[in-house]
């Protein structure tokens, strides 16, 4: 039996991908059409197209395709292939898709106007007559021939509607958008053509009021109006990211041959050493290695409180700096920095399709077949029931405009462009869509205790004095002996003398017994820190220390008695300490219904002491490394959907089998292979924000998705004249317009995302 990937899993990363921009998409069914297209290349093994954003991604295999060869299919298919340079930095790629963009605005723009000033006067003279306006004295002849020569133009310039229909069902047996476009307004002008002809052939029962030469142009006008107003509300839709984008620094001084000159960012190479002056922004990742200054980094974590650097700290490309001089040494340029690879995974992310979205892309599959059969069984309906040729032929050209599946297209990408966006604008990395539709939905959410719910490093908390010796000499005589052992704990102590401002005494003949303490010769005095085992050894009496020992122990702290010359002189404790905001996370967490578990291979009474000072529902204690996945397996076995924390390392396992895998991250090292969520900052309250964001975006597609259904259940059955009866009637004009707004409404419900504020 196959194994099977577990919940939450990842795969293994393509052998190849690439990101594809794909122009003249307009609805679900195009995306369809292009991801089938890709699909059909041999040595394609997933092919993900983005309606909102414009983009396929692409996995495939680099032995049997070639870029061209993707870039073919998709011409194939009707559409152009906009490949993205990989080697580029963040900021001219940045460059490069906002001109393709305003490229693509202009184009429509030009498309509108020019309709819209053809398709005035055209509707004057096609419609005048029905609403007792005044026209000019023409002859039949000279009408057909007047709007023949305004509504030509119109279809001319919009021809990629007709040709992108046509490939759509020749190249790939798929019928689009464009193709109900196409048939809509193109039998309209063919039949006003053959309408025309006649009549300029003088032929009996043809008259200029049979024409819909408006009804082809004003539709194609509407039409156009529609995708160039979705267009700039699409362009909206990923601002956070190209905000990052667009970031990037375009020079940097670097030093070589002892001269400091100023070359173009792609000319940064790795070691070189880098000169960042006050105000200037940070060009690549690297570290310090002359100078002190602070650094802005709100850009990538969302932290507006500067940042001290030195000699040592890592600095990340884009950030800005703000007091003083220093200089770095180049360590990741070009697609390699932070910020290239945060724009990469939201790229991903943005690639990808929630669950939710299959719904849609099942109907949209067969959505336009299905409109074009309604439209033609309308027609020969309402013909056969003796309505007439003109009524009937107005019925059909509705249900084919109107039927357009761009909302429901829009629905969940938009929203999810939009929720990625504000995430990583958050410093919140999510890595899918899958990811973005599925946090909201855990039940419990397991931490990992060290480096996640603490700090990680022990830190001294408690110096407790008997009587014998001073609280100053104590910490002096403890620092003394620690500072010659290699126990994790030690460090603690000397770190905690040093912060104090104490002298540390020489030490000799300096012992460590094996899993008991160290003893040491200080200032002529024996001095000894161990456990109760080693002071019973030793015939030390710990009974006025005993008290102390268990309280500290009891609140989670790890105690070690300290004795001198003979008597227990008191006693110091160290602790790993939990992080700011834990309790404020753990709080918010459990508001919001969620079981919080924190999992940890330190001793029961440690882990439950944190558990309680952070109100966590339950602690497992005792756990190993390898054992904290099997913890989250017993939870899912249980029926519980989890949410795993850790520091995407030691807890990779765990994360990986998780349903939802978030990873601390840091500012310089992003992408944390193991986690469905990368938080840039260490800041836990990003865990609540994360969730609350995925419940914000899914609320926002399902509204999407119900209008987009809506809309086209209701819009469907009243062009194809169910409320005839009623003495209502839905002019195919009225139609078009109504399809080409249906999309920019589902379009500004996602952009009224960009109103979230985070819970915490």
């Amino acid at each position: 039996m196959a194994d099977q990937e577990p919940p939450g899993g990842h795969l293994p990363p393509p052998a190849g991908s690439v990101i594809i921009g794909v122009t003249g998409m307009h609805c679900a069914a195009c995306v369809g059409a292009v991801e089938r297209a890709l699909g059909k290349v041999d040595g394609v093994s997933d092919a993900r197209v983005n309606f909102a954003s414009g983009k396929a991604s692409v996995d495939f295999d680099p032995q049997q395709v070639s870029l061209a060869k993707l870039e073919t299919a998709i011409r194939d298919a009707g559409y152009e292939p906009v490949a993205e340079d990989t080697g580029a930095p963040a900021g001219e790629t940045a460059d490069r898709e906002q001109e393709a963009r305003r490229r693509e605005m202009a184009t429509l723009r030009f498309q509108f106007l020019l309709s819209a000033v053809l398709g005035l006067p055209l509707l004057w003279l096609g419609m005048g007559s029905h609403l007792h306006l005044p026209l000019p004295p023409l002859s039949g002849g000279a009408m057909a021939l007047v709007q023949f020569l305004l509504a030509t133009p119109i279809l001319a310039v919009n021809y990629q509607f007709y040709t992108r229909g046509i490939l759509a069902v020749l190249k790939t047996r798929t019928s689009t958008m464009d193709t109900l476009v196409a048939l809509g307004t193109g039998v309209a002008w063919l039949d006003s053509v053959v309408v025309s002809i006649f009549i300029w052939m003088g032929r009996a029962g043809y008259h200029a009021h049979q024409l819909y030469y408006e009804t082809a142009g004003v539709l194609l006008a509407f039409i156009v109006l529609g995708k160039w107003l979705e267009a700039i509300a699409r362009g909206k839709t990923s601002e956070a990211i190209r905000a990052l984008m667009g970031l990037a620094a375009r020079t940097a001084v670097v030093v070589r041959d002892g001269a400091e000159i100023e070359v173009p960012i792609e000319e940064v190479a790795v070691g070189d050493i880098v000169l960042v002056r006050p105000g200037q922004k940070v060009p690549v990742d690297g570290t310090v290695v002359e100078g002190h200054s602070s650094v802005d980094e709100s850009m990538l974590t969302g932290e507006s409180i500067p940042i001290e650097k030195s000699p040592g700290d890592r600095v990340t490309g884009a950030t800005m700096n703000k007091s003083g001089a220093f200089r770095f040494r180049a360590e990741r340029i070009g697609r390699d920095t932070a910020l290239a690879q945060i724009v990469r995974l939201v790229e991903q992310a943005q690639g990808s399709k929630a669950p939710i979205q299959a719904l849609a892309d099942r109907v949209a599959a067969v959505f336009v077949p299905v409109v074009v059969s309604t439209a033609f069984l309308a027609f020969g309906f309402w013909l056969a029931a003796g309505f007439g040729f003109s009524f009937a032929f107005k019925i059909l050209i509705s249900v084919l405009v109107i039927a357009c599946p761009c909302a429901l297209g829009l629905a969940t990408p938009t929203a999810v462009m939009v929720g990625t966006g504000l995430g990583a604008r958050n410093g919140i990395l999510i890595k899918s869509a899958e990811a973005l539709q599925r946090a909201h939905a855990v039940t419990t959410v397991v931490f990992d205790k060290t480096g996640t719910l603490t700090r990680g490093a022990p830190e001294l908390t408690d110096v407790v004095a008997l009587g014998t010796v001073s609280e100053a000499d104590l910490l002096r005589f403890a620092a003394g002996v620690e500072k010659l052992s290699e126990h994790p704990l030690a460090d603690a102590v000397v770190r905690g003398a040093a912060a104090r401002g104490l002298a540390l005494p020489a030490a000799g003949h300096f012992k460590s017994v094996a899993g008991k303490g160290v003893r040491a010769m200080i200032e002529g005095r024996e001095v000894v820190l161990g456990n109760r085992a080693l002071m019973a050894e030793l015939n030390f009496d710990v009974t006025a220390a005993e008290s102390r020992l268990a309280a500290l122990e009891e609140s989670g702290r790890t105690a070690v008695l300290v004795g001198v010359e003979g008597r227990v002189a008191g006693l110091v404790a160290v602790a790993d300490t939990v992080k700011p905001h834990a309790r404020e996370a753990v709080d918010a967490l459990r508001r919001l219904g969620k079981t919080v578990v924190m999992i940890t291979g330190d001793n029961r009474r440690t882990g439950e002491a944190i558990g309680r000072l952070l109100g966590i529902d339950r602690v497992l204690a005792e756990v190993r490394p390898e054992g904290k996945a099997d913890e989250v397996k017993a939870l899912q076995a249980a029926g519980e959907r989890v949410a795993m924390v850790g520091d995407g390392i030691n807890d990779a396992p765990a994360l990986t089998q998780a349903d939802i895998g978030i990873a601390i991250g840091t500012g310089t090292d992003v992408a944390i292979e193991s986690g469905d969520v990368v938080l840039i900052r260490d800041d836990l309250r990003d865990v609540v924000t994360a969730i609350d964001l995925s419940r914000y975006t899914m609320r926002t597609i399902k509204q999407n998705l119900f209008w987009a259904f809506f809309y086209n259940s209701i819009g469907i059955p009243v062009a194809a004249g169910a409320l005839y009866k009623l003495g209502f009637l839905l002019n195919p004009m009225i139609g078009g317009a109504a399809m080409a707004f249906s999309s920019v409404s589902v379009v500004s419900n996602s952009l009224l995302m960009r109103r979230y504020r985070r819970p915490l």
